[in-house]
């Protein structure tokens, strides 16, 4: 088995053989290995796969992107619901400020007192309610932008102002 090529490069025929013969027995090797692979995962596939058709694995499937769509449905409606809850807080009491007082000057046990009631944008009512010997005596009124347009007394003005920095107190202590 001589050749003249293999004679001309200078190479001895039986060398090409044996390198031929470890390259068949590397890929048997590696035949045997993915045959392994192979064999692992089609049982995989088969316990997978066991006691569903593939109508039932696709039945399955279809369920799952069904139950996506209804989540993704329901998250939509529920953040419309949470704007809609929202705006309607906005116009809802959200602060509030006390102011207790003496209305007159020998009347002791601070039974009058000032109530400011405002939303978040500041409006609402001033309730002040005055009590004397003769009886009590309610006022309300109007509040607009933390605002009022009529005189207001002194514990009124307070009242008002305890309830629009009520927000400011609040907001620091969930800082702290």
């Amino acid at each position: 088995m001589e050749s003249s090529i293999l004679q001309k490069i200078g190479i001895d025929p039986a060398y090409i053989l044996i390198g031929m013969l470890v390259l068949i027995i590397a890929l048997f090797v590696l035949l045997f290995i993915l045959m392994g692979n192979i064999k692992n995962r089609n049982k995989q596939i088969k316990r997978l796969l066991s006691g569903t058709q593939a109508g039932d694995l696709e039945d399955i499937i279809m369920k799952r992107f069904a139950e996506m769509d209804a989540v993704k449905n329901n998250s939509k409606r529920l953040t419309k619901e949470h704007k809609e809850i929202q705006s309607h807080l906005s116009a809802c009491v959200s602060k509030i400020g006390l102011v207790k007082y003496n209305a007159f000057e020998g009347m002791g046990g601070n039974l009058s007192f000032a109530l400011a009631l405002l939303d978040t944008e500041n409006n609402g009512v001033v309730l002040n309610c005055m009590h004397t010997r003769e009886g009590c005596f309610n006022y309300a009124k109007e509040i607009i932008g933390g605002e009022a347009y009529v005189a207001l007394s002194e514990e009124e003005k307070e009242a008002i102002e305890r309830a629009k920095t009520l927000e400011d107190e609040i907001a620091e202590n969930k800082l702290k």
